[in-house]
């Protein structure tokens, strides 16, 4: 078993831990998941179908609308929200105000590629203070 840590710029504080939904393409908050039951909507998107619920959801950046931290709110208040957002790209306003507001813990900028590092669903921890993710191969 080997253990990986990597550092990423804290934006939104916590720690948390779930399974990793890694996404190889932007992601929109607004369009792209059912905000009443959290479920990726996107037609053709690599995890249509799933749930974004409880999981720590790593994607390149966000795409599209400054409604996406509305969605997100409407997701938290429902408990279907992720646990966590890390993103490869700095992190726009809108969803650091929506992880802020709905207590998701979000990192940005990690010092590696985790889209092709992490395994889409691993058990990852992120701590949003720190400036952490970690996760171990099986």
């Amino acid at each position: 078993m080997s253990d990986h840590k990597v550092k990423a710029r804290g934006m939104v504080k916590g720690r948390v831990s779930g399974p990793a939904l890694v996404c190889r393409k932007a992601f929109s908050f607004l369009g792209d998941v059912d905000m009443d039951t959290g479920e990726i909507i996107a037609q053709g998107h690599e995890h249509e179908g799933e749930t974004i619920a409880g999981k720590v959801m790593i994607y390149p950046e966000t795409k599209g609308s400054s409604g996406g931290c509305v969605v997100l709110s409407v997701l938290a208040k429902q408990g279907k929200q992720p646990v966590a957002i890390v993103l490869e790209k700095p992190a726009d306003t809108n969803i650091v105000e929506g992880a802020i507001v709905c207590g998701v813990t979000l990192v940005s900028e990690p010092e590696g590629d985790l889209i092709h590092s992490v395994p889409n669903g691993a058990m990852v921890t992120v701590d949003g203070a720190a400036g952490e993710v970690m996760w171990s191969d099986a």
